[in-house]
């Protein structure tokens, strides 16, 4: 067996997701299990390269995990010949500029949405990284979730016959940060910093609707900032100009119509923060982040309509579970590290692999026209991308 280390520059790992979901539970995971099998005799043995903007946040993350390499310089890191991927995880407005310093040095790519804070920009990135030879990936996470895997396999197995409709409920409550912490950074709701929950949850729901159900071919959108002020980091009071909720319709390919509700001003009365529930003529389904229920047409009960009784049947013990069915000690496992999984043979084995740049512009444009939709208040067509 060949070890082959792998070196990735690793932009933006002191924050939240990128530190617990790429670098701990993906890239720090896959050393712990020996590396990547290729499968041809050689093992992959991923090297990180920390690189952020804060020293002392950088060296205190590499001394936990005895890590040797860490910088405040990107440049460098990218001129480094060693280094083969680049990953970004920063604020998003800080990405693009990495991401085309990256392209320019040969490297690959792999990086978090929205890859840019516009449609144009995330075209060019796809132009650029086509252009220059270099493979490209977009996290889109919420595809190797249990919840939805399951929702895959009843899709592909004709579960639902004809499709009708998609309802997503996402969200729960930020705190304000005045007398209790908010779970989320200030920047989520400057809309001058990138944040917005339409910026943050439509290129998600964008690759959802897309890969399970349908090319989206409308939205119409409504938006709104419920909590104008809100306290930061250092308890100081700032004015929250980014939408922190949004109410969208979406219309797909075959007449599947989709509705989300995406929320940080929402309390959860829901098994999970996100459920979809997918409605076909032959049955329905509720997917959560793990777990999913069915009701089959032969077994569906006839409720009947009477406001004068109480009611005295649990509709939710009348759904079924979907079982796990997956072989392995860990079960579907960690969907960020499966996707690192997957771009790393991509790049390394030449395994396919069709979440690229292109496909994160897409997620861009939907939330692009989702704010623009909001603010003339129409409903607005989805060209299809092309580069």
């Amino acid at each position: 067996m060949t070890r082959k280390t792998v070196r990735i520059a690793m932009n933006g790992v002191t924050g939240r997701m990128g530190y617990r979901q790429h670098l701990v539970r993906s890239i720090l995971a896959l050393r712990e299990q020996g590396g990547l099998d290729l499968g041809d005799g050689t093992t992959l043995w991923p090297e990180p390269v920390l690189v952020g903007r804060r020293e002392h946040a950088l060296r205190a993350l590499a001394e936990r995990h005895d890590l040797e390499h860490w910088s405040t310089d990107l440049d460098t890191v990218l001129a480094d010949d060693s280094v083969d991927i680049y990953f970004d995880a920063q604020v998003t407005s800080a990405r693009e500029e990495a991401l085309r310093q990256a392209i320019a040095a040969g490297k690959h790519l792999y990086t978090e949405k929205p890859t840019a804070t516009g449609l144009d920009g995330a075209l060019e990135l796809a132009r650029l990284a086509n252009a220059a030879g270099v493979k490209h990936g977009v996290v889109q996470d919420k595809l190797f979730l249990p919840g939805l895997l399951k929702l895959k396999r009843l899709i592909d197995g004709g579960f639902f016959g004809r499709i009708l409709s998609v309802r997503g409920e996402f969200g729960y409550w930020v705190f304000e940060g005045d007398w209790q912490e908010a779970q989320r950074p200030s920047w989520n709701y400057r809309a001058q910093d990138g944040g917005g929950i339409v910026v943050d949850m439509f290129p998600h729901w964008e690759y959802v609707l897309h890969e399970l159900f349908g090319q989206v071919r409308t939205v119409q959108a409504l938006t709104a900032t419920h909590i104008p002020q809100r306290w930061d980091e250092r308890g100081k009071p700032y004015d929250a100009t980014a939408d922190d909720a949004a109410y969208g319709i979406f219309e797909l390919d075959g007449g599947v119509v989709a509705q989300f509700n995406s929320s940080w001003a929402v309390r959860v009365n829901r098994d999970e923060l996100v459920e979809f529930q997918v409605d076909g003529t032959e049955g329905s389904a509720v997917a959560g982040l793990r777990d999913c229920r069915v009701q089959h047409r032969a077994t569906t009960p006839k409720p009947v309509w009477n406001p004068d009784l109480p009611v005295t049947e649990s509709f939710r013990d009348q759904w079924q579970e979907v079982p796990d069915n997956q072989d392995g000690a860990d079960g579907f496992g960690n969907g960020f590290k499966a996707q690192w999984e997957l771009f790393l043979r991509h790049v390394y084995a030449d395994a396919p692999y069709r979440w690229d740049l292109l496909a994160g512009a897409r997620g861009v444009q939907l939330a692009e026209l989702g704010l623009r939709s909001s603010a003339e208040g129409r409903r607005l067509d989805v060209p299809e991308l092309t580069l």
